[in-house]
């Protein structure tokens, strides 16, 4: 069983069960940033991977301005990686979901 950060996260991968879309939890990390040494000062983790779309997702339910760390690490994450794809879903994406659904824990 899989250890989830957030109950949002479970509920996701709940629905993508349902829908039978393979995925993977925090399959990959990507090192943004590494000091002189070479040890990683940053980093970033997405919260699902998407196989069969090559696809990442992260989900966020963090207010807005507490967002702005993250939207930097995914431009790093672009600018050094253009290749990987990365779809980031909001609180507001989340309710949608759980609206739409019926996800119990969504946001």
């Amino acid at each position: 069983m899989t250890d989830f950060a957030h109950p949002s996260e479970r509920e996701l991968a709940a629905l993508f069960d349902s829908y039978g879309i393979e995925w993977d939890y925090e399959p990959t990390t990507f090192v943004l940033e590494r000091d002189d040494l070479g040890n990683p000062t940053c980093a970033f983790t997405p919260d699902f991977y998407l196989p069969g779309f090559d696809t990442y997702v992260e989900v966020t339910t963090l207010r807005q301005p507490l967002v702005t760390r993250k939207h930097r690490k995914l431009r790093m994450l672009s600018e050094q990686q253009p290749d990987v794809r990365v779809k980031i879903l909001y609180r507001k994406d989340l309710e949608r979901l759980g609206a739409k659904y019926g996800l119990a824990d969504a946001a």
